[in-house]
């Protein structure tokens, strides 16, 4: 199978450059809109499909994303790897703006969105265990140290609901109490949802600022957000060039299972199941429907 690496761009992120033959090309999935057009075209030998998370322009709220229609749209245009690019407040003093961590677990403490592409006549039970491809990971850690980034290999990633930034007491609960390392609004439901259409994951946080617990930095400023985001966002644009090299142009079955991550998650005897719900699953769970 031919490597298709899909990016997600968070807060800051809204193109990517370099990309050769590039258009914009809509998109239409069983499950809405995505974000934006969706940008394609080729890194070197590679192929590249670029999602905006937000829109460009920034219109999206982190509970407003169209997170179903996002990975749907990737896979349906044949994406086999997924690095979300994402900013995210730091809980760890060491962890500083302007540095880049691996994700390596998420807490999902988000409650208003839809999380899943299965449901009630169609029913899975996906293991999420281990959440991200370590084979993505290793490859986005040696881009973003090439890139002159400090990277931090694993970390737990807090999603939260937002629209609005953390409470003090919250931000101690998380950083003292639940050993979390980054927080951010918008990693899940992505990473459930891109496991269950089988596509690899890594996530990439890009830290702007201390959340709330910092007792030098205080509460979060968004004119200090803005401003690293930028460097950030470089950065970023730099680490996605040098991932075709790293992840070569033949994709191989993942070590990690990623591919075959339905295989035994669906419940549902077929003669059961709903036609209407297994037509919208034809991209996500083709393989095993």
């Amino acid at each position: 199978m031919k490597t298709k690496l899909g990016i997600i761009g968070g807060s800051g992120l809204y193109d990517i450059g370099g990309l050769e033959d590039a258009s914009w090309q809509t998109v239409e999935t069983p499950w809405g809109a995505p974000s934006d057009a969706l940008r394609v075209g080729r890194l070197g030998e590679t192929d590249m499909v670029f999602v905006p998370r937000h829109g460009r322009g920034h219109v999206h709220t982190p509970s407003s994303v169209p997170y179903r229609a996002n990975i749907d749209a990737l896979k349906r245009l044949g994406v086999t790897d997924v690095i979300a690019v994402s900013a995210c407040g730091s809980f760890r003093e060491d962890m500083a703006p302007g540095d880049f961590v691996i994700v390596s677990d998420f807490i999902d403490r988000t409650f208003a969105r839809e999380k899943s592409f299965f449901g009630p006549g169609c029913v899975a039970h996906m293991s999420v265990a281990h959440p991200v491809c370590a084979r993505l990971g290793d490859a986005c850690e040696d881009a973003a140290r090439d890139a002159g980034v400090t990277v931090h290999r694993g970390g737990t990633y807090l999603a939260m609901e937002g629209p609005q930034f953390s409470s003090l007491a919250e931000s101690k609960l998380y950083r003292e109490v639940w050993g979390c390392d980054v927080i951010g609004m918008t990693n899940m439901p992505e990473a459930k949802l891109a496991r269950e259409a089988e596509l690899c994951y890594a996530s990439v946080a890009m830290i702007t600022d201390y959340d709330s617990w910092h007792p030098e930095h205080g509460s979060v400023e968004i004119s200090d957000i803005i401003a690293t985001l930028g460097a950030n966002s470089s950065a970023a644009k730099t680490m996605v060039a040098g991932l075709p090299a790293r992840l070569g142009e033949d994709r191989s079955t993942c070590p990690c299972g990623c591919d075959r991550a339905l295989q035994h998650a669906i419940m549902t005897a077929p003669d059961a199941r709903d036609p209407a719900l297994v037509k919208k699953l034809d991209a996500v769970a083709g393989r095993v429907l």
